[in-house]
């Protein structure tokens, strides 16, 4: 009998596999990096087949090195970086270019162009969305636009496109599918109908004919060839939303924050989309099954984890990432520095292409520490500001912020975060709730799981972090940082 569930975990720097057993414990797992390609400033690029390959080396990996069978595999889950646009050949399945990364910024004349009428927020009432470099439609564009042949194929039917979701499940099942997680982030789907909405095809000039069909969060979309060979693909979800259901926050007005390569905090809002007022993004949270669609309110950074890869892999300041931790606590604190980490723009609530990276107030005292520091506080800031947005949209005061994510394991930060929101900090027993919120999906698709209060008893605290800071220094520090963002504004220029 069927004992597991499998979930497919494609990153922004690497992917793995993970198998869970019915109580939500990890039984096995493997996990491989991919290249980060930086062809020009503000370009990322990651190559879909290489993300495709390593699919298939941790799945191998996780069912052999585990001696798990294939056939103790009731189910599997994907979960992915969103936004991250692929188009490739229907006929060979070869990309037509590489995938343009979520962080890229290279639309940023195509989302100018397209606010000259009716401004940034052109878009906002029917997607939930802001004209940004983010998502996936300028990305599109862009492809058809640039890429010599591939608009003539498109428009014949020729060419697929995916965000990094429907590349899998292409790969693992011969379905173009994606669920409603990933299509809202596209800005190419209506929030209300769930479907892909006419005009702003027409606006981007994106054919209909390449787009995935928009399926349920959780649902049978096809069964696996190769090693998983039978098995059902049952449950889709983007990253951050795989986090927020895998952290069962089924209530209106539970949250979390995933602290990975960006930092995302995800609110509850129920099943009616919150347009945000103030520079956040309205989203679908989930959809299970024929259930009504749940939305979310959602706070992204660009820049969190990435800083410390940054610090890793271009300053040579530490040689692997857990090394940020002890270097920051050769201080006792930022030594008046601030590191605004705009390498992107600014993400919410400020939605500013312009803006590029800084570090501020420099002076001979500062060492390699105040900056390892300075890294990890610019997390908690951002952290800060998406929260007050979320107070001032939602009208619910946070008393509590569920954490998950790579960077949660950094004591330091995690009481920093806590001492700057002045609100406990709450870290989970299971870390890899992206994972799980995907296994969870297909989970229910397939009646592994039965209900949403039988996943909540799965859930259960390891450690909280209270605020130690007094309320006078807090400020002042939060002071301190916003006026360093304001001078990274209008860094880029027409």
């Amino acid at each position: 009998m069927a004992q597991y569930i499998a979930a497919l975990d494609q990153g922004t720097s690497s992917t793995r596999f993970l198998i869970f057993n019915h109580d939500g414990k990890i039984v096995a797992n493997a996990q491989k990096e991919h290249q980060q390609i930086y062809p020009k400033p503000g370009w990322v690029e990651h190559n879909p087949q290489e993300i495709w390959q390593s699919t298939c080396a941790v799945i191998n990996e996780a069912l052999r090195k585990n001696q798990v069978k294939v056939n103790d595999i009731v189910a599997v889950g994907i979960t992915n970086q969103r936004e991250t646009t692929v188009l490739w050949d229907k006929d060979t399945g070869k990309p037509v270019y590489n995938a343009i990364v979520w962080q890229d910024t290279r639309t940023d004349a195509i989302c100018n162009n397209l606010a000259l009428v009716g401004g940034l927020n052109r878009l906002r009432d029917k997607v939930g969305l802001p004209l940004a470099t983010y998502f996936s439609g300028p990305k599109i564009k862009w492809i058809l636009d640039n890429i010599a042949g591939v608009r003539e194929k498109a428009v014949k039917g020729e060419v697929l496109f995916g965000n990094i979701d429907t590349w899998l499940i292409w790969n693992l099942t011969g379905s173009h599918v994606t669920d409603v997680t990933n299509a809202s982030r596209t800005m190419l789907m209506d929030l209300e109908t769930l479907e892909w909405d006419d005009e702003i095809l027409k606006l981007m000039e994106i054919p209909r004919a390449i787009l995935p069909e928009i399926k349920s969060s959780s649902e049978i979309y096809g069964y696996a060839k190769g090693e998983l060979y039978g098995i059902p693909v049952a449950g889709d979800l983007g990253d951050q939303q795989a986090a927020l259901f895998g952290q069962v926050c089924y209530d209106v007005g539970e949250a979390k924050n995933t602290y990975g390569t960006g930092c995302f905090m995800l609110l509850n809002t129920g099943e009616t989309p919150v347009t945000s007022r103030s520079g956040l993004l309205t989203t679908v949270g989930y959809k299970i099954g024929t259930q009504p669609a749940v939305y979310a309110l959602e706070g992204s950074v660009a820049i969190t984890g990435a800083l410390v890869q940054w610090l890793r892999d271009n300053m040579g300041l530490i040689s692997k990432a857990a090394e940020v931790e002890d270097l920051a606590k050769t201080v006792d604190d930022n030594g008046g520095i601030y590191f605004v980490p705009a390498f992107s723009g600014l993400f919410a609530p400020y939605w500013r292409n312009d803006a590029r990276g800084v570090i501020v107030g420099l002076t001979r005292y500062i060492n390699k520490g105040h900056l390892a520091r300075a890294t990890l506080e610019a997390t908690a800031y951002q952290t800060r500001e998406i929260i007050e947005a979320m107070d001032q949209d939602s009208n619910v005061k946070l008393t509590s912020l569920k954490i998950d994510g790579g960077m949660v394991f950094n004591e330091l930060l995690m009481q920093f975060q806590a001492d700057i929101l002045g609100v406990p900090v709450v870290r989970p027993t299971m870390s890899e709730t992206t994972a799980l919120g995907a296994a969870y999906s297909a989970g229910l698709a397939v009646g592994f799981w039965k209900t949403f209060d039988e996943l909540s008893t799965l859930w259960e605290q390891d450690r909280v972090w209270l605020p130690e800071m007094s309320v006078e220094n807090r400020e002042k520090l939060y002071r301190g940082w916003k006026k360093a963002v304001t001078r990274t504004f209008d860094w880029v220029t027409a």
